[in-house]
């Protein structure tokens, strides 16, 4: 079986980045035999151009592709980066927790809207936390390298839930 959209799919794979056009990568993640990236094709929570350049590939297959930053994580912004009032990181009758609200740290935050995401603390003030928004990955060249572990058709139910089920999927 090959991949293609409503596929379950398992990888091991090694990602490096650069931010200067491969000259020199830095290794970011990588996974092992024992626990490969599992995945339903198709399901809109990969890298469109990841799962592109995994699409027609079947067990046993071999990969190595780039991805540049503008079709990766996007371009770091200024736009992302933004000063918060400090007051906003000490709960009410308490004291700022400078061991987490300090530079260099991922903080969990919820904007008005109430979407989650991470914000790394650039800077800490006496009147304000400078946070950065910006993916992690952004501004950086992606290289994906290592092998198509398995191929399976979805289940009916991984379909409509988007995601795997059972064993390096999700549980209910």
């Amino acid at each position: 079986m090959i991949i293609n959209n409503n596929t379950v799919v398992s990888v091991n794979y090694k990602l490096t980045v650069s931010d200067n056009n491969f000259e020199s990568e830095e290794l970011i993640e990588e996974t092992f035999s024992g626990e490969p990236f599992t995945f339903l094709s198709g399901s809109g929570g990969l890298l469109e151009e990841f799962e592109s350049n995994l699409n027609g590939l079947a067990a046993g297959a071999k990969f190595d592709f780039k991805i540049k930053s503008e079709n990766g994580y996007g371009q770091s912004s200024q736009e992302n980066v933004v000063r918060i009032p400090l007051n906003a990181f000490v709960p009410e009758g308490e004291e700022l927790d400078t061991e987490m609200v300090s530079a260099g740290n991922y903080l969990p935050m919820v904007d008005d809207q109430g979407n989650h995401m991470q914000g790394l603390v650039v800077e800490v003030s006496e009147e304000f936390v400078v946070m950065d928004f910006n993916h992690p990955l952004a501004g950086k060249d992606l290289h994906f390298q290592g092998e198509v572990v398995d191929v399976r058709e979805a289940s009916a139910d991984e379909v409509a839930h988007g995601h795997v089920h059972g064993e390096g999927g999700h549980q209910h």
